[in-house]
């Protein structure tokens, strides 16, 4: 892994995808390629040296990860969440609607229970594996994902769509 050719293809290869991740993790196109480019630098010098990493997308998956939720904690401001890159055409007017509002409420949630919910059903990686990019317990990981649902369930906009569907 040491081929400085390797990390070339590898970006070239995994780098859409990685963009997609902090995209879905920060809500802002912007923030995500320098979350993504930031991750990559560091990550370039670990290929660079002599340590060799064993799994290098859930390491610069990692990075992106750690980056985004530093970059949240010095940041006050709310992430603005626009519309997800490379969404399939033919949405129904509903589906769009149903998408822009979890979207909304997934950008009220703490950065660490977001991080929680994208990386479970976005990513589909196990409690496991989160707990692995997160650098905490799997226990910590249901906890997060608890709370996020329970105030997912607390937002009165998804409490009036799931009451819309139930009469339907």
């Amino acid at each position: 892994m040491s081929d400085p050719d390797w990390f070339d293809e590898f970006v070239t290869g995994r780098g859409p995808a990685l963009l997609r991740f902090a995209y879905l993790l920060s809500g802002d196109y912007g923030l995500a390629e320098d979350l993504v480019q930031g991750a990559l630098v560091k990550a370039h010098r670990r290929w660079a040296g002599s340590l060799a990493v064993a799994h290098p997308e859930a390491y610069v998956r990692r990075i992106i990860t750690n980056d985004f939720t530093s970059w949240r904690r010095r940041r006050s401001s709310r992430v603005v969440v626009g519309p997800v890159p490379d969404t399939p055409y033919g949405d129904t007017a509903d589906a769009v609607a149903d998408r822009d509002l979890m979207w909304r409420a997934l950008s009220g949630l703490p950065r660490r229970q977001r991080a929680v919910l994208v990386l479970r059903y976005y990513e589909h990686q196990s409690n496991v594996q989160i707990a692995a990019v997160l650098g905490c317990a799997e226990s910590t990981v249901r906890s997060l994902a608890t709370r996020a649902f329970a105030a997912l369930r607390r937002n009165p906009e998804i409490a009036a769509l799931e009451t819309c569907e139930e009469r339907q």
